[in-house]
């Protein structure tokens, strides 16, 4: 029998969990206040902004513990009935358990330093207070994506993450680029949206309901072509929101929005999206090995077209933007080998939002100091007038590169281990173009760090590099902690935690040992990390040069924008001209000329009624005329 003690602990834990509403409801307040209250907030309104994200921090955090006090790890609530039709029933509910407790600690803990950061980046900018609301926003969009209890408040918060990224991404909508950038985004996260939305509806129709519960419980009993055709659906709307092959060009575009705002996307919040609906979808996709094998495929392809791009690149915040496409395929490759997998994306995926958002802030901390100038080609040499942002970035490119003791040897040689399990052909084609990735990694992360802070200096003339205040590099401090540590403090504690959610986890058998690939990793990423520093430690020319085949296409993006402007966008176009000129010359064309008819007949019937009687009478003796005549010809048989 327990005791009277571990009763009331159980009490206290359970009140505190009921609470799980507040953890989308403080952030949405902010948003809101800071939204309706508009410019008599603007002195404090980013203060709010940080502290609601803040206390929302803490609330998790404090829920977490409360979790993992409980025997049952699952805490469900339904607020209110959502959508009630007939038989059709779907609450606004949220549910609150192991996999969604470390995305609330991901999205606020490094959603917060990104916030605080944003104070100092932002501070100039006279629309701060409406960035804040927006990131608020953003905020309360991810949460709600990530504690719902079924498919629809997943897919609520999806389409609201996908509002605020647009709004974010185009914030400076005046800078054309960044309008267009904004709207590139948003149309192509859609074509991902259809396809979530039409899977939902395939769950309706096969299974009358989409609480995740009861979705999971019954997929066994669905035809193999249904899972196979559910589980597509549910990829291309991760496809679209972590920008994966096919729907991956909208990304690199998103960097045209404040730094900040690439950092949230990049690292903590929307990338992870599309990872975190296969991982919470883990029985769906765990039923169909030719679905499995679909993801794994995906993540290989995009892992290392992100870094052919990359290493082609020349903004800096291209080039970490290309980084991320790479290393959310890592992630795709994991939880497509389904099993143990399933915790090491996440871990990779935990990790990852520490390095990137770390690394995504310093080149922002780097902008800052060089005039807002973005091309790595006329950077150099800034180690020695940055030192805190050069130490921090150092962290995040050490940690990316997966080397030990850092964060990535954890998170992503484990991928590549899991990567070579199985049998056939599948762990020789996976586990090299996971191993090739991370030779590519280095090298293209190591351009960017030695060209960055490395070598003779290529500025501008006029230009003062100088480190960023400590309202920008405080943020950076934190996080490059968590580059060093995080990976290792939660591999193994992770997928322990994430076993009620994703299943136990168990390593497969490898086709080469554990030790040989940790070494050959270590290899190819040392040598890919040395060619990258013979090649750029004393600097490149700051132009454009001729370059090779393989160079151009990266450089213009494997051709991937050519082919949809191609197949998608001009035939769109043309298509639309024809419906236009359809619509003008055709459907209008045949109103206006029955109208025409009309009037055109109306006036000249008109005419006949001209008020003279001559006229009339002639009209009149005209007809009878007329009448005679026929019915003379019919007496004479002219007429049968």
């Amino acid at each position: 029998m327990p005791s009277v003690e571990t009763t009331t602990l159980y009490a206290e834990a359970t009140g505190l969990l009921s609470q799980t509403w507040m953890l989308v409801g403080l952030p949405l307040f902010g948003a809101a206040l800071l939204l309706l209250l508009g410019r008599r907030a603007d002195r404090w309104g980013h203060w709010l902004g940080c502290a609601t994200v803040g206390a929302t921090f803490v609330l998790g955090l404090s829920m977490f513990f409360a979790l993992a006090g409980l025997e049952n790890k699952s805490v469900q609530r339904s607020l209110w009935d959502f959508i009630a039709v007939g038989d059709l029933k779907v609450d606004f509910g949220l549910l609150y358990d192991p996999l969604a407790a470390v995305f609330v600690l991901l999205i606020t803990g490094v959603g917060f330093l990104i916030h605080v950061y944003a104070v100092g980046y932002m501070a100039h900018d006279p629309g701060r207070r409406r960035f804040f609301a927006y990131f608020n926003l953003f905020v309360a969009a991810m949460l709600l994506l990530v504690l719902g209890n079924n498919f629809v408040m997943l897919y609520f918060g999806w389409e609201g993450v996908g509002l605020a990224s647009y709004l974010l991404i185009s914030f400076w909508y005046t800078k054309p680029a960044a309008a267009t950038a904004g709207k590139k985004a948003f149309l192509m996260n859609r074509v991902g949206d259809a396809g979530f939305a039409v899977a939902i509806f395939l769950m309706l129709a096969t299974l009358g309901t989409t609480q995740y519960d009861k979705v999971f419980a019954n997929v066994g009993a669905l035809a193999g072509g249904t899972v196979l055709a559910m589980g597509l659906l549910l990829l291309l709307g991760a496809c679209g929101k972590s920008g994966q092959f096919p729907l991956q060009a909208w990304l690199p575009d998103a960097m045209e929005g404040p730094t900040p705002v690439s950092a949230l996307i990049h690292a903590a919040t929307m990338v992870t999206a599309g990872v975190y609906l296969i991982a919470r979808s883990n029985p769906i996709f765990s039923a169909n090995e030719t679905l499995q094998l679909i993801v794994v495929l995906v993540g290989a392809v995009t892992l290392l077209m992100g870094c052919v791009i990359g290493s082609a690149k020349d903004g800096i915040k291209r080039v970490l933007a290309w980084s991320t496409v790479s290393q959310i395929g890592y992630m795709f490759v994991g939880v497509g080998l389904g099993g143990a997998a399933y915790a090491l994306a996440i871990v990779h995926l935990l990790a990852h939002g520490f390095f990137k958002a770390n690394m995504f802030l310093g080149a922002g901390s780097v902008m800052h100091g060089m005039d807002d100038e973005e091309d790595i080609r006329r950077y150099g040499g800034l180690a020695r007038h940055m030192k805190v942002t050069w130490i921090t970035f150092a962290t995040g490119w050490l940690a990316i590169l997966g080397l030990f003791p850092f964060s990535g040897f954890f998170s992503k040689e484990p991928i590549i281990v899991a990567a070579y399990t199985g049998h056939g052909w599948r762990p020789w084609v996976i586990g090299t173009a996971t191993l090739l990735g991370a030779g590519l990694t280095a090298f293209y992360m190591t351009r960017l760090f030695v060209l960055t802070f490395h070598g003779p200096a290529r500025w501008k003339e006029g230009t003062h590099p100088h480190e960023s205040p400590k309202i920008m590099t405080i943020p950076l401090v934190l996080l490059s902690i968590g580059s060093v540590a995080a990976g290792g403090l939660m591999a193994s504690s992770v997928p322990q935690w994430l076993e009620p959610t994703l299943g136990r986890h168990e390593e497969g058998h490898a086709v080469l040992g554990h030790w040989t690939l940790t070494i050959l990793a270590t290899l190819v990423t040392l040598l890919g990390a040395g060619l990258a520093w013979a090649l750029f430690r004393n600097g490149t020319a700051t132009q454009e040069q001729p370059a090779g085949p393989l160079v151009t296409a990266a450089r213009k993006n494997l051709y991937t924008d050519a082919f949809n402007e191609v197949v998608f966008e001009k035939p769109g176009v043309f298509l639309t001209r024809a419906l236009v000129w359809l619509d003008n010359r055709g459907i209008d064309g045949v109103v206006n000329g029955l109208a025409a008819a009309v009037g055109g007949g109306s006036g000249r019937l008109r005419r006949l009624q001209n008020g003279f009687v001559r006229s009339y009478a002639t009209s009149m003796l005209t007809g009878a005329l007329l009448v005679v005549g026929a019915f003379l010809a019919i007496q004479m048989g002219w007429l049968s």
